[in-house]
């Protein structure tokens, strides 16, 4: 099928990378031999430490007609262009309200890969990419930020050397939702683990939460909790405040979740102080599950 929308070439253009295949291989680590007391006797070399650093840009997509759709990576290895050696990518959807800027700006994320990745976790990208209020699927105005994710901005993704046989979904609120959503759905055959803090996720259809939903039809078929079966084998965590007027949905939402379900509930409201409480152990499961 002919790429209506934004192909892997076009967005690359568009953000003013142009990448080539030799841009996508891997970085090739310092390597110091250690003098043991015998000649024959050799350790493992040290790997050179890894260093986070970041890129952002924006597209125009055709999911979202109109506006500038921005985005934002970080990672270790990323060179001013973007390009960085081939590594498992974790995608953040942000809440109401938000934008891409608020994994680094208010979250600080790219700091706390930085301490992961110190400490010895393993290494991969994060990302994170405009949706507006649209609740991460296809609305009646005809914007459907799911798609967008889906064919442009993973295979844009792709084309900066991120693995897209390794995805990880996070996000919050109402990206704690399309995360959960896009992974039930199974539209990223890549994905490799969900993680959702404090999603903003209902048992039942409510006509006040029209900004949600577009009516009992759409939440019907966007419905989290009778997706939930469709988790069952992938790795997930969910965590929620304590103080979080959301805590009691999400805590009935983990209950018939099958298999292990990592996370929990902890002291906190639905704010980004609980948020960047909890992102380092977010970013540890999403380690250990891509890496």
């Amino acid at each position: 099928m002919e790429d209506s929308v934004l192909g892997r070439r076009r967005l690359l253009e568009l953000a003013g990378i142009g990448l080539g295949a030799s841009a996508l291989t891997a970085c090739t680590e310092g390597l110091t031999p250690v003098e043991k007391s015998s000649p024959a006797a050799t350790v493992p070399p040290a790997a050179a430490p890894l260093t986070v650093t970041t890129s952002t840009g924006s597209f125009v997509s055709a999911f979202r007609p109109g506006v500038a759709t921005h985005w934002s990576v970080a990672g270790p290895g990323l060179t001013p262009g973007g390009a960085h050696p081939l590594r498992p990518v974790a995608v953040f959807l942000h809440g109401l309200g938000g934008s891409h800027a608020v994994l680094m700006e208010d979250l600080a994320a790219h700091e706390a890969l930085q301490r992961h990745l110190d400490a010895g976790g393993a290494p991969f990208t994060l990302a994170a990419v405009d949706g507006g209020d649209t609740w991460w699927h296809r609305r009646a105005d005809g914007s459907d930020t799911q798609s967008m994710l889906v064919q442009e901005f993973v295979p844009f993704l792709g084309g900066l050397g991120c693995d897209l046989g390794r995805i990880g979904l996070f996000g919050l609120s109402m990206g704690g939702f399309g995360s959960l959503l896009l992974a039930s759905q199974g539209r990223l055959p890549g994905v490799r683990a969900v993680a959702a803090m404090s999603p903003a996720v209902w048992e039942d259809y409510d006509p006040r939460r029209e900004d949600a939903f577009d009516g009992p039809e759409d939440f019907a078929a966007h419905d989290v909790f009778a997706l939930r079966p469709s988790l069952a084998a992938l790795p997930k965590r969910i965590d929620c405040g304590t103080g979080d007027d959301l805590a009691a949905t999400v805590r009935n939402y983990r209950a018939e979740l099958p298999g292990t379900v990592e996370g929990g509930f902890q002291p906190g409201g639905h704010d980004g102080s609980y948020w960047r409480s909890i992102l380092p152990e977010v970013l540890s499961f999403l380690g250990r599950n891509l890496g």
